[in-house]
């Protein structure tokens, strides 16, 4: 009886290192499209960013009127203030108001810096436009997810990174050049929708590599995208003006359309499509540039396994959802993406409006992530699952709500705790990004992973507005960012700790998960 050798793709991945010429060739386009990515997702943070104004008085604008109020006028730029007179000439100290009922709204306004965003776009008493744009890129983030997921698996991943990729970059240059808000807007919302590289990198990058090495490959993906903040802040302060930034940070993007040239697809993907040739066309490339040397029949032995088409896909995510215990951990999920993708964007949009250089600040905050990266791997190995998840959520909340207190002039420690804050909170939505796949049955994991993200991104929607929170208390996106964190920490107890099981197939192993506790 002859046995056949059956032969997986693990086996053959198996033989590269991730030294090897050909990862280290696909992991530099591969980091390139994570750190573009992390370009688009918060950029108005800077391209938008706040500027000073007042009331234009015409008559006194030859006088040496400074472009900004004094402090304790600034809760009325929004009005025409009486002017004092300083030796015959307008003069804004010392302004006599009674009650805003006297005085009279402003039509006109001077900006502090007139080619700002605020200033082009004539954004004066209206801060909910500035920060709008952020609401917009959240939105349609959210939306965009569920449509690109579905488009990966059917096109394949280097087909739609390509194209996300060179549409990001087309809407992001066309914002350069935008001469409406409403227009701006429009190719924020289009570029959120259709421009998401990260998820299909993320997904061919994992599909690249064994088992043994995801946990490098994802350390490599979250340590590229804190390097890419960075940069993207250093790239702010050397290049201010937001048109020439915007054009800065995207043009390079359309260096995408060479990825036709020198990106792989997934293996996986090829395989699970039935096109066993074009994968086998693939490991020999890789082999040759590697210089591993592969015999002709362990290529022709390749497991070749044949998609799955879910005919009963509703009955068997009915099947999922009619268990209480995973409708349970299903809510608990949901409360965790909100919490860790409300945090992660509260604190990096945040950051900006700490005390101190704006710059430097958001640079330190994404600073913060790559250590954090490096702390999951270990965590991760020594503590299992709930407990670092737990303690980083409650760690989380207890930081943000001393930085919350901490009086204003105590720069320092003010981002020290916050930083520490955005540290933790890195680790917590890294590993809920992880444990959420442990938690459902095969058969529709990927559906509940995608749920609970998108429910989790409504977060964002909110995230993006809190710089309008520190005009009426400082320290309240903290304190939100602290309370929701100490709150996720508790409900954390409640779940099964997932580290010691294998992935679940069916529901009711799904339902056994932590037995082994």
């Amino acid at each position: 009886m002859v046995v056949v050798q059956r032969v997986t793709i693990e086996d053959i991945l198996a033989k590269f290192s991730l030294l090897s010429p050909y990862y280290l060739k696909l992991f530099s386009v591969i980091i390139f499209a994570a750190a573009t990515n992390a370009y688009y997702s918060v950029n108005y943070v800077f391209a938008a960013s706040n500027t000073n104004y007042r009331c234009k008085y015409p008559q006194c604008e030859d006088a040496g009127l400074p472009s900004t109020l004094e402090p304790t006028l600034q809760e009325y730029r929004c009005y025409q203030l009486p002017l004092t007179s300083n030796n015959g000439t307008c003069s804004l100290r010392n302004v006599d108001i009674s009650s805003k009922e006297d005085l009279e709204d402003c039509d006109e306004f001077v900006y502090e810096d007139a080619n700002s965003f605020v200033g082009e776009n004539n954004l004066a008493c209206a801060d909910w436009k500035r920060t709008f744009p952020g609401m917009v890129h959240s939105f349609g983030y959210m939306i965009g997810l569920l449509m690109m997921g579905p488009l990966a698996d059917k096109i394949g991943r280097k087909k739609l990174i390509i194209l996300t990729g060179t549409i990001a970059a087309l809407m992001g240059l066309g914002k350069s050049i935008a001469q409406a808000y409403w227009v701006y807007l429009i190719l924020e919302l289009v570029e959120a929708l259709f421009g998401d590289t990260y998820s299909c990198t993320f997904m061919l990058g994992v599909e690249m590599v064994t088992k043994a090495n995801r946990v490098s490959f994802i350390t490599l993906m979250t340590a590229s995208t804190s390097i890419a903040g960075i940069l993207m802040a250093l790239i702010a302060w050397a290049v201010p003006y937001w048109r020439y930034f915007l054009r800065v940070i995207y043009a390079p993007s359309l260096l995408f359309l060479l990825f036709a040239f020198l990106l792989d697809e997934s293996l996986r993907w090829l395989l699970i499509k039935g096109r066993k040739a074009e994968a086998k066309d693939v490991i020999v490339k890789a082999a040759n540039a590697s210089n591993i040397d592969l015999s002709e029949f362990d290529l022709d032995s390749i497991e070749c396994e044949k998609e799955v088409e879910a005919t009963n896909w509703i009955d068997l995510l009915k099947m999922t959802f009619g268990s209480k215990k995973l409708v349970f951990r299903f809510a608990a999920c949901v409360c965790m993406w909100v919490t860790g993708l409300f945090n992660k964007y509260t604190l990096l949009i945040n950051s900006v409006e700490l005390e101190g250089n704006k710059y430097i600040n958001y640079a330190l905050t994404s600073f913060s992530e790559l250590p954090a990266s490096f702390a999951i791997v270990f965590l991760l190995n020594r503590y299992k699952r709930r407990i670092p998840l737990m303690f980083t959520f409650l760690l989380t909340g207890v930081f943000c709500i001393a930085q919350s207190f901490v009086p204003k002039g105590n720069i320092i420690l003010s981002i020290s705790l916050f930083l520490v804050g955005r540290f933790m909170a890195t680790i917590s939505l890294a590993i809920v990004y992880l444990y959420t796949s442990e938690l459902f049955p095969t058969h529709t994991r990927n559906t509940m992973h995608a749920l609970c993200s998108s429910l989790g991104r409504t977060a964002t929607l909110v995230s993006s507005q809190t710089p309008l929170m520190m005009r009426h208390l400082y320290g309240l996106p903290s304190i939100l960012v602290g309370g929701l964190s100490l709150m996720t920490g508790i409900i954390v107890i409640t779940l099964p700790d997932t580290a010691d099981d294998v992935l679940p197939d069916t529901v009711r192993q799904a339902e056994a998960a932590g037995a082994a506790e």
